[in-house]
């Protein structure tokens, strides 16, 4: 199984990130991941069409409670997925860290 995910990130104002996410040691499909973050982005995308403004400090907080639900559907110890929700996010961010960035053109000709 590979060890990283190679994901391209297209943001409605124009910016393209070149990601390798790393996997954690358990993942079951890479490609799975990948079709979930494409419909999970997907979704934040059109639902903030229709919301209208949506600061980006709101998205993160409802992202990070559902994170928290998510985590708590896992059988476990509650040490145990916060462990595990707290490591692949931390991982994710680093990740993020040396993604290559293109941003649109700005500026007045």
């Amino acid at each position: 199984m590979p060890s990283h995910l190679p994901y391209t990130a297209r943001t409605r104002t124009g910016d393209v990130f070149e990601i390798s996410f790393p996997l954690h040691a358990e993942t079951g499909s890479p490609m799975r991941v990948s079709q979930l973050l494409t419909a999970i982005l997907e979704t934040l995308d059109r639902e903030i069409a229709l919301l209208g403004d949506t600061s980006n400090g709101d998205m993160l907080q409802a992202l990070s409670m559902a994170t928290a639900i998510r985590a708590a559907m896992i059988h476990a110890p509650l040490p145990v997925t916060q462990r595990l929700a707290t490591e692949l996010q931390a991982t994710a961010l680093r990740a993020m860290d040396t993604a290559a960035r293109q941003s649109p053109p700005a500026g007045h000709a």
